[in-house]
């Protein structure tokens, strides 16, 4: 009888301990966030800048103990910039993978094609890069919205894009060159309600295809409509063909595009012909605030880029605070569910310092947009790099400036 009790009690220990190790193992289960971009083909350097700007956020996460005591698990995915793909991706991401939440999307189109997958699926979506302003407002019509976004959205950039050439620069006739994609004709037509509003109308309006390598025709019409300056949506390697066909026909006006003119395959492609271009950025790389500093000095240690030069800066910051933000908001809703993270985003109670700006209470239930316009500056294509085009965007930038939730949306400047 001493010997069938001890027996039992050694097989109830032994259960006992199985039990408790299996229940550490589930506890101790990775947090799976989704990365989708485009990794290859002519939007690389955006997709490539962000996942790394990702990675180097969980890095650091993780060896500060995670969130919940469970490490962030990233699972990336090349979505090539084609709407197609984007869409395989999502529903792989939620039914096989099961994400809790996904950052990505750098093309406007591959963001409205996939992202209503995650909304059906109820898990946040944090737009890191793609910046076309119907994203966010997709699902207006529905009573909740997953769709959250850290990119300064393109109806900021449009009307600074015009407040450059046509108020601070005195340009009159503008025109217009455009990309075919979602991108680029949503873009175009911010621009158009933009200069509308300044009483401009451009010369010329025109369009071309992605991998379009010959710009002859649309600038030629630009030229010939008396263009004093080119406002572009485009990405880098078409933007170096307008450049260059600008060069080729011996006709040099100034580029002011939307913030993809910062792209590394627009500066190196376009060469000498690519100086002086014009763009908004939330990110330049260089070190104005301690935190800055500390991200470009870690990102060009971890990844080693060439000529110590992020492909593209702002992709890399705001992939890396969109992790961030995240982090913040499984962390204050202490689950993974996602309503209760979509709730924690909209009502953070912890500020978040980021890389592009500090982020108190950067959304709400009725808004879904943590960069407002005070925040970007103009950056400047110079020696090969981006630099600050004027003295005082420069010092804009070494100030932190946050949204005031109790003003209405304002925004306050903090030393």
């Amino acid at each position: 009888m001493k010997f069938t009790f001890a027996k039992l009690a050694s097989q109830v220990a032994l259960s006992a301990a199985v039990l408790s190790l299996s229940g550490l193992a589930i506890a101790a289960d990775p947090i799976k966030i989704g990365v989708s971009g485009p990794f290859t083909g002519g939007s690389s350097s955006m997709g490539v800048s962000m996942r790394d700007g990702v990675k180097l956020a969980v890095d650091e996460i993780n060896k500060a103990g995670g969130v919940m005591g469970r490490q962030l698990q990233i699972v990336e995915r090349d979505d090539e910039a084609k709407n197609e793909r984007g869409v395989q991706i999502a529903q792989e991401m939620i039914n096989k993978e099961k994400v809790t939440a996904t950052v990505g999307f750098i093309n406007t189109g591959v963001a409205l094609a996939s992202q209503r997958f995650y909304q059906e699926a109820k898990i946040p979506v944090m737009n890191n890069v793609a910046t076309g302003s119907l994203i966010t407002h997709q699902f207006d019509d529905q009573p909740e919205n997953y769709i959250f976004r850290n990119a300064a959205h393109d109806s900021i950039q449009a009307p600074m894009i015009v407040e450059e050439a046509v108020t601070r620069r005195g340009f009159k006739k503008v025109a217009i060159l455009s990309d075919s994609t979602n991108y680029g004709q949503l873009g175009r037509a911010d621009l158009e309600k933009a200069l509308e509003l300044k009483g401009v109308k451009a010369v010329a309006v025109e369009k071309f295809n992605i991998k379009d390598v010959d710009m002859t025709a649309q600038l030629l019409k630009a030229k010939e409509a008396g263009a004093e300056a080119i406002l572009t949506y485009g990405i880098g390697p078409e933007l170096a063909q307008i450049a260059n066909g600008m060069t080729k026909l011996g006709w040099k006006v100034p580029m002011v595009g939307s913030w993809t003119l910062s792209m590394a395959n627009y500066i190196d492609n376009a060469g000498p012909g690519g100086e002086g271009a014009r763009m908004p950025q939330t990110f330049i790389q260089e070190p104005t605030t301690p935190k800055r500093q500390s991200f470009i000095i870690n990102y060009l240690k971890t990844f080693n880029p060439k000529n110590a030069r992020i492909d593209s800066p702002v992709s890399a910051a705001q992939g890396y605070d969109s992790i961030y933000l995240l982090a913040a908001a499984i962390k204050q809703a202490n689950s993974t569910d996602g309503p209760k993270i979509k709730a924690a985003l909209e009502d953070l109670k912890t500020p978040v310092d980021g890389v592009v700006t500090s982020y108190n209470k950067p959304y709400t239930a009725k808004d879904h947009e943590a960069i407002t316009a005070n925040i970007p500056v103009f950056g400047e294509v110079k020696g090969q790099r981006v630099v600050y085009a004027y003295p005082d965007d420069q010092k804009k930038a070494s100030e932190v400036r946050v949204k005031d939730a109790n003003a209405k949306g304002a925004l306050v400047i903090k030393k």
